[in-house]
């Protein structure tokens, strides 16, 4: 048996709650009870971080829930990190782009390398500047408030952005973007949108992520998981689209690749529930 297998072996034997479709991994180290982003690397950890208010820091943890190294982000500030990406090279990006009210003027991604053969206290960001040209002000109308981002994933030397949808009255309609994935300031390109469902409380996008193969792109809401197949260009959602309804009710802020066909999740701490990470296998 392959060190893949065991992994996944062990996964979907750990714990014997269910919480929908989920399956219960681990309860979370309870510096991560606000955790919003989370990549698998390599092995049996993953690397998580915080949103606002949280520390300046990345977190490896390994499937018992264990806490087993942090970095310090130099040249870097959470201001409201939302999630994490990664690229071929292992490169992590820490995507500081929510914006609850529409504000904000300084959004920004950090790009940091692979945090496995990193040593030492503190790892060193590469800023990534950004802004989204459709937004004229700031905040905008409330019928226009779709530029809050908690969803970014690498593909193919770019980074994607899927907005979440604040507006009022709720359409659903999240933005799609792109960026090049490196130093320097952009303007995002639109390149489509989506329209998940119209149901305010469990519609707004909060995480997503791409298969290593790189022929599945997963959004994830509160309980709810969009899946895209069969795409060729950069507006995936012209491609094949499974829903999925998870049917869990925790606040699911999460989403990473295992490997091609399993899913890790993760739910920030909420009124005593939450702070866990689980595992969903895509058929």
């Amino acid at each position: 048996m392959n060190k893949c297998s065991i992994i996944l072996g062990l996964l979907l034997c750990m714990g014997c709650s269910n919480y929908g479709q989920l399956s219960y991994v681990a309860k979370l180290p309870k510096k991560l009870d606000e955790n919003s982003g989370m990549v698998h690397i390599s092995d049996s950890t993953i690397w998580m971080i915080n949103d606002s208010g949280g520390a300046d820091k990345i977190y490896q943890v390994n499937f018992k829930g264990e806490l087993l190294k942090e970095f310090i982000v130099d040249n870097a500030k959470n201001k409201d990190w939302e999630d994490l990406a990664v690229d071929k090279g292992g490169n992590v990006y820490i995507a500081d782009t929510g914006n609850n009210s529409n504000r904000r003027k300084n959004l920004v991604i950090y790009k940091i390398p692979n945090p496995e053969i990193e040593k030492g206290k503190k790892i060193e960001a590469q800023k990534i500047e950004l802004s989204f040209p459709e937004q004229k002000k700031f905040p905008p109308k409330k019928k226009n408030l779709k530029f809050d981002t908690e969803a970014i994933f690498n593909n193919m030397g770019n980074l994607y952005l899927i907005t979440k949808n604040r507006a009022h009255p709720f359409d659903g309609e999240a933005l799609i973007y792109k960026v090049p994935a490196m130093k320097g300031r952009h303007k995002a390109q639109l390149i489509g949108s989506f329209t998940p469902c119209k149901e305010y409380a469990t519609c707004r996008i909060t995480s997503a992520d791409i298969s290593p193969d790189g022929e599945k792109i997963v959004l994830l809401s509160y309980g709810k998981l969009w899946v895209f197949t069969e795409f060729t260009e950069d507006n995936f959602t012209r491609g094949k689209l499974r829903f999925i309804d998870l049917e869990a009710t925790t606040q699911l802020e999460s989403v990473c690749f295992l490997n091609d066909t399993t899913l890790l999740l993760s739910d920030e701490q909420n009124v005593g529930t939450g702070r866990n990470l689980y595992t969903y296998h895509l058929d």
